[in-house]
C-alpha cells in the first residue's frame, strides 16, 4: 500500500524536478510505469508546492541581505536547475509552434525542434519577465504564500489541461505516456493536494483568488477549444505552457488593485 503511494509520488518528483530520487525508484516493466505515471499526475500539485516552498525560503533568506529584485532573480536562476527550465523550455515551444505552424503537422513539428526561433524568444522573454515583474510588485504580506500557491496552482492546471484534453499520439510525452486520459478522480485528488497551498491565501486575499480560480477556468475552456481546432489533442508543450499561465493568472490576480467597493 505504502509503495502504490510512494511510487507515482517519486516518479511526479522525477519527471517535474531535477531532485534525486531515482535511486529509490525500483525497475518497472512497461506496465507499471505506466500506471505509476498515470496516477502520478495526482502529485503534480505537491511537487509544485515543494518547488514553490524552495523558493519561498530562498527568496526570504535572500531579502535579508539584498532587494527583492535581486531575491526574485536569484529564485528563478536557483528554480531553473531545480525544474531542468522544464516549463520555460515548453513556454518557448508552444510559442514557436503556435507562432510559425500554420497546420497541425506544422505546429507539432516546430514543437519538436529543439531550436528556439524568434516566437518562442519573445514568449519565454515576456513570460519569464511578467513572472519576475509580478513577483517584485506582490505585496510583501503576499510574497511567500503567493510564490507557494501559484506553483502549486500551474501544476494544478496541468492536470486539469490532461484531463480535459485528449493526448496526441505523440511519443516521448507524458501526455501520451501515461496511456490515458486522468479520470476525474485524479483531477479530485490534484484538487485535494492545491487547496492547502491556497489555504494561507484565503485570509489575505480571498477575493483575488476567487477571481484568479474563475479566470484560470475560462483559461482552460479556451484552451481545449483552441488545442482541439489547431493541434487536435494536447502534447507536454502544451501542459508544460498552462502551467505557467496558471502561475501568472494567480499572480496578476494577487497584484491587481482592486477598485474599492
Amino acid at each position: 500500500m505504502i509503495r502504490a503511494v510512494v511510487l507515482p509520488l517519486l516518479l511526479a518528483i522525477q519527471f517535474l524536478t531535477r531532485l534525486p530520487v531515482s535511486r529509490a525508484i525500483p525497475p518497472l516493466d512497461e506496465h507499471r510505469l505506466k500506471t505509476g505515471l498515470r496516477l502520478s499526475v495526482l502529485w503534480f500539485p505537491l511537487v509544485g508546492g515543494i518547488v514553490g516552498s524552495i523558493g519561498a525560503m530562498l527568496v526570504w533568506g535572500a531579502g535579508l541581505f539584498w532587494p527583492r529584485t535581486v531575491a526574485v532573480a536569484l529564485l528563478l536562476i536557483v528554480e531553473a536547475r531545480l525544474t531542468g527550465a522544464f516549463h520555460e523550455d515548453a513556454v518557448a515551444d508552444f510559442c514557436d509552434g503556435y507562432g510559425g505552424g500554420m497546420t497541425a503537422e506544422r505546429i507539432r513539428e516546430i514543437m519538436k525542434d529543439s531550436r528556439i526561433g524568434s516566437y518562442g524568444a519573445l514568449g519565454l522573454i515576456l513570460a519569464v519577465g511578467l513572472r519576475a515583474a509580478l513577483l517584485i510588485a506582490l505585496p510583501a504580506a503576499l510574497l511567500l504564500p503567493a510564490l507557494v500557491a501559484s506553483a502549486a496552482f500551474g501544476r494544478w492546471v496541468a492536470v486539469a489541461a490532461m484531463v480535459m484534453v485528449p493526448p496526441l499520439d505523440q511519443p516521448g510525452s507524458l501526455a501520451k505516456d501515461i496511456g490515458q486520459r486522468p479520470g476525474l478522480a485524479i483531477l479530485g485528488g490534484a484538487t485535494l493536494l492545491v487547496l492547502p497551498f491556497l489555504a494561507p491565501l484565503v485570509a489575505v486575499a480571498s477575493g483575488a483568488l476567487l477571481i484568479g480560480t474563475g479566470c484560470t477556468l475560462l483559461f482552460l475552456l479556451w484552451f481545449r477549444q483552441s488545442l482541439m481546432r489547431h493541434l487536435g489533442g494536447v502534447t507536454g508543450d502544451c501542459l508544460g505552457f498552462a502551467v505557467y499561465v496558471g502561475q501568472l493568472i494567480l499572480l496578476l490576480c494577487m497584484t491587481a488593485q482592486w477598485p474599492a467597493a
